[in-house]
């Protein structure tokens, strides 16, 4: 669901007009149209005030916590370092060959000092 989407959600769930909402909110009419007829997207100085006239938290209403029902948490794998940061620019600068023939190498690699450490 996109923000858009959630906001609609949102405002039908909460039994609310979209001009109750609007009022709310502090947002013209008009604008809360474009977002339904255009699919345009609230500008970022709103999202609090949408917040507050929702009774969401931004994060809520960005990620779609708590509101999305296929919402998935996001996990953590790994932590980047500042000291990492030069080799992901260059691996993502990658194309999907030369990702894949990279992940080859690493596996290589590993396999490689695995039998030296026999």
């Amino acid at each position: 669901m996109t923000i858009t989407e959630r906001i609609f959600y949102l405002i039908k769930a909460r039994g609310m007009s979209q001009n109750s909402f609007g009022k709310a909110a502090g947002i013209a009419p008009s604008t809360i149209s474009d977002w339904k007829r255009k699919g345009h997207t609230p500008s970022a100085d709103k999202i609090v005030d949408i917040c507050k006239a929702l009774d969401v938290t931004p994060e809520q209403l960005l990620t779609g916590k708590d509101i999305d029902e296929n919402y998935i948490e996001p996990t953590v794998d790994y932590v980047a370092r500042k000291q990492d940061e030069e080799l992901l620019i260059e691996i993502n600068s990658l194309k999907k060959d030369q990702k894949k023939r990279l992940k080859a190498y690493v596996k290589a690699l590993k396999q490689l000092e695995e039998l030296e450490d026999i």
